[in-house]
Parts: structure tokens; C-alpha cells; sequence
């Protein structure tokens, strides 16, 4: 890790957009230490077990047809940088193009500087990722499955868990958003029209609140329906896993604590919360099957009225 090298990079931040995206992967490298990648053939295949077993379970239990992407890679905090610039570049894309011919040099600096920090935090934070490569240039390229690996022994060891009990869990949970976006091969197009919407509207000075909440909603569903499936479909239990990694989340100095805020992984939990017990009631009420219901079409998706009263959704899709 070198915070000099970090520092000069981002200060020689140029070109002619919102962001120099190769300086700021640059400097989010250079103040990342990436991790080893040197594992064992029988750690490996743990990878590939944990990961074979999770998609035969999520068939099995939620009756979903899917399979886990081609793209199965254990990465460094490096790769998973560099794996994720794109998908970043590509959401700043309607700032940049709008904004860039006005911008001074020293904000070009600024903004190459926040997103370089905000590479690097998550790069040293993410454990596992299924990327379904929204706004992704060729949307026919094969989707991924990613884990950080240095990050999740780290976690294991600072939790103070079982590692292959860890590793496995979240093998489980990204396999999970596999299998969602496996059933409904329209979500990525929903979900990039909402986020092409609400950025577009920002850069115009306004604020799509109908694009951003139906964004919320879908985000919620998706988290929510992978909680449900996880409660059903993982091996063991594992509410301690669950309770240890919200608290270390929400640790750490203040500089940790305001990044977090500024990448919204606070309103991540609470999609987890207010989906998993959306469809903890729907199950309840109907069944797992009928949980599922939610794929089938984009109508189906809950609204954000419908994700704190399941009741009329039932009504509504399953009446």
C-alpha cells in the first residue's frame, strides 16, 4: 500500500470528464493492499463446493430454474476494483457528459479523489458480489460471481467465526441473487432504466422521485427474496454470522462511518430488513412458490406501499 503514490495520482488527475477513471483506479490500487490469492487446490474447491452445493439447494427449495454464471472468480481486492470501474463509470456516464465541459481542473482533482476512495473502501470491504452488469456495454457479455477472498478470511478471523463455515454463507447469499436474476431475465433492463432515469433528472437539476422509489422497491425485493431463500435454503443457521457482520459494518472511525453513509449501505440493511419481512409474510400467508410469484413480470415487483402491507400485494398478484 502507498498513500504517496495514491495521493500523486489523483492529483494528476486530467482529460476531459467528471472523473479520471484510470487515475482513480490508480490511486484506490495504490492505497489498497490487494491480498493474497495464494490458496491451496483443496481451498479452491472448497469455493467450488460451496458454490455447486448452494445452487442445488436454491433449485431444490425454491423450485427456480438458474444456473451460476460462467464467470465463477476468486479475486484480490485489485481485481474486484478493476472489475467494478466500468460499472462505475458507466452510472457517472450522463453526469460526465453533460457536466465535464464546464468543469475546472481542480473539481476534475476532487472528483477523482472521492471516487478513488470510494473504490478503495469497497475493495477492501466487499466479500462477495454477484454482478448482473447493469448498463454494461454489451449486454449479451457473461454475468459474474466474484469473492474477495482476502476479505473474507479477514472478516472470518475478525468475527472470530468458523472460515469454511463463512466462506460458505456467503457463497449462499451471492448464489441467491444468481437465482433472482436467473427467474427474471428482465430485471437488469428495470433496473437500469430507473437508474438511467434518476441520474438523467439530477443532471438537469431535478429529482425523479418516482425513478428513485421504484429503484428502492426492486432493490428491496431483490434483497429481501435472497434473505428468504437463505433462511431456506443454507445448511445451517446463522443469525450469529448475520448479527456479527452488521456490527462490524456499522464500526469502525469516522472517516469508515461517512463513506458508508455516502454509498447508502445503511439503506442496504434496511433492504434487507424490509424485504426479508415482506416475504417472510407472503410465505407465511401463501408459500415459498408463491414468494416467487415476484419474477414472473415486472408488474409483479412489490410497490413501496406493498412491501409494508404484503397483504394487498397478495391481494393484488396472487388473489
Amino acid at each position: 500500500m502507498n498513500l504517496l503514490r495514491s495521493v500523486r495520482a489523483v492529483t494528476a488527475a486530467s482529460g476531459d470528464g467528471v472523473v479520471d477513471w484510470d487515475r482513480a483506479a490508480e490511486a484506490a490500487k495504490a492505497g489498497t493492499d490487494p491480498g493474497t490469492l495464494d490458496l491451496p487446490p483443496a481451498e479452491r474447491e472448497g469455493y467450488a463446493t460451496d458454490v455447486r452445493d448452494a445452487r442445488d439447494r436454491l433449485r431444490e427449495t425454491a423450485d427456480v430454474a438458474f444456473d451460476v454464471p460462467e464467470t465463477v472468480e476468486i479475486q484480490n481486492r485489485h481485481h474486484w476494483i478493476d472489475a467494478n470501474l466500468d460499472t462505475f463509470r458507466a452510472v457517472m456516464a450522463p453526469l460526465s457528459d453533460r457536466a465535464a465541459p464546464l468543469l475546472p481542473d481542480a473539481s476534475r482533482v476532487a472528483n477523482t479523489g472521492t471516487m478513488a476512495v470510494m473504490l478503495g473502501f469497497l475493495g477492501r470491504n466487499v466479500l462477495g458480489q454477484y454482478d448482473p452488469l447493469l448498463l454494461a456495454d454489451d449486454p449479451d457479455a457473461a454475468h459474474g460471481l466474484y469473492f474477495v477472498h482476502p476479505n473474507i478470511v479477514d472478516a472470518a478471523e475478525e468475527l472470530d467465526v468458523d472460515y469454511p463455515r463463512f466462506r460458505r454463507w456467503i457463497a449462499f447469499h451471492e448464489v441467491t441473487h444468481a437465482a433472482e436474476f436467473g427467474a427474471a431475465p428482465w430485471l437488469p433492463e428495470y433496473l437500469e432504466t430507473r437508474m438511467e432515469e434518476g441520474v438523467l433528472a439530477l443532471t438537469d437539476g431535478a429529482l425523479d422521485r418516482e425513478a428513485f422509489r421504484e429503484l428502492d422497491a426492486a432493490m428491496t425485493a431483490v434483497e429481501g427474496y435472497a434473505e428468504l431463500l437463505m433462511d431456506h435454503a443454507f445448511d445451517d443457521e446463522y443469525a450469529d454470522l448475520r448479527r456479527k457482520l452488521d456490527a462490524r459494518r456499522q464500526g469502525g472511525g469516522p472517516v469508515a462511518k461517512l463513506v458508508r453513509r455516502l454509498l447508502g449501505l445503511g439503506l442496504k440493511r434496511r433492504q434487507y430488513e424490509r424485504g426479508a419481512a415482506f416475504f417472510e409474510a407472503v410465505a407465511e400467508r401463501r408459500s415459498l412458490a408463491a414468494a416467487g410469484a415476484v419474477w414472473e413480470r415486472p408488474e409483479n415487483l412489490p410497490t413501496d406501499a406493498e412491501l409494508d402491507h404484503p397483504e394487498t400485494w397478495l391481494l393484488r398478484v396472487d388473489p
